[in-house]
Formats: C-alpha cells, structure tokens, sequence
C-alpha cells in the first residue's frame, strides 16, 4: 500500500442486514486502510456525497436485497457525476453469477459473493488502488 487509502463501506437501499458489512469494514481496517461505515439505508446519493466528503479512494457497496442491478449502477453514476470516476467500486452480497459480469460492464471493479476470504477483499482492493496511483 503506497499510503493509507480510504474507503467507504456503504449499505444502499432497504436491506436491513450490516452483519457481513461490519466484518468487510473490520477487514479492511485491520489491512492498514481508513474505513469509514455509513451504517444502513443509504440512498445512492448519501453514499456518492460520503464518497465526496470524505476523499474516498474506494467505496464498497453490501447487498442484500435483490436491488443490485439497480443500487450500484446508480452510484457510479452519481461518483460520476460528482467528478468521482476514478473512485474504485467495489461489493457484495447476495449477488447471482449471472449478473455479475453485466455489474463489471458497468464499473464495478469486483463483487465478493457469501464465502469470499476475506484477505483477497482486502488483497484485490489494495492492489487496484496501488494500480490506479501508478496510472
């Protein structure tokens, strides 16, 4: 890790279940970089306006609920938007394989599924974050 990047773990929609997104957020903490949790029931723009304030390097979306094809397109909009382009998505959740090459097509950098280790969250983010200082 080149410096010590900042991420936003957030929970978009109705989904009402942080369990997995607190072990991400503790994760991630303990693998050197800044988290900041937004808790749950955040709207696409809470969590892009976070991704704003608080210089996100990264934001990482837990879901749950089903919403995904329609949550995570929207935040990359709004990081767009935002000038925020460059802030790398990532997420997980109850996602079906089948949508996930569509949800990369659209910008998101990786999804972790139920059972992903969590040293390769953490080992995938740093190394896109270090790939994105180097470009």
């Amino acid at each position: 890790m080149q410096r010590r990047y900042r991420v936003v773990i957030a929970k978009p929609g109705l989904d009402g279940h942080d369990r997995g997104a607190k072990v991400i957020a503790r994760a991630l903490r303990d693998a050197g970089f800044e988290v900041i949790y937004t808790g749950l029931h955040q709207t696409p723009e809470q969590i892009a306006e976070t991704a704003l304030q608080e210089d996100a390097d990264a934001v990482g979306l837990s879901l749950l609920s089903g919403a995904h094809m329609t949550l995570f397109p929207r935040v990359i909009e709004l990081l767009r938007e935002r000038g925020l382009g460059d802030v790398v998505v990532f997420g997980g959740g109850i996602i079906p394989d089948a949508d996930i090459p569509a949800l990369q097509e659209m910008g998101v950098g990786a999804l972790f599924t139920p059972g992903a280790a969590l040293a390769s969250i953490s080992e995938w983010l740093e190394a896109a974050l270090d790939r994105r200082e180097a470009a």
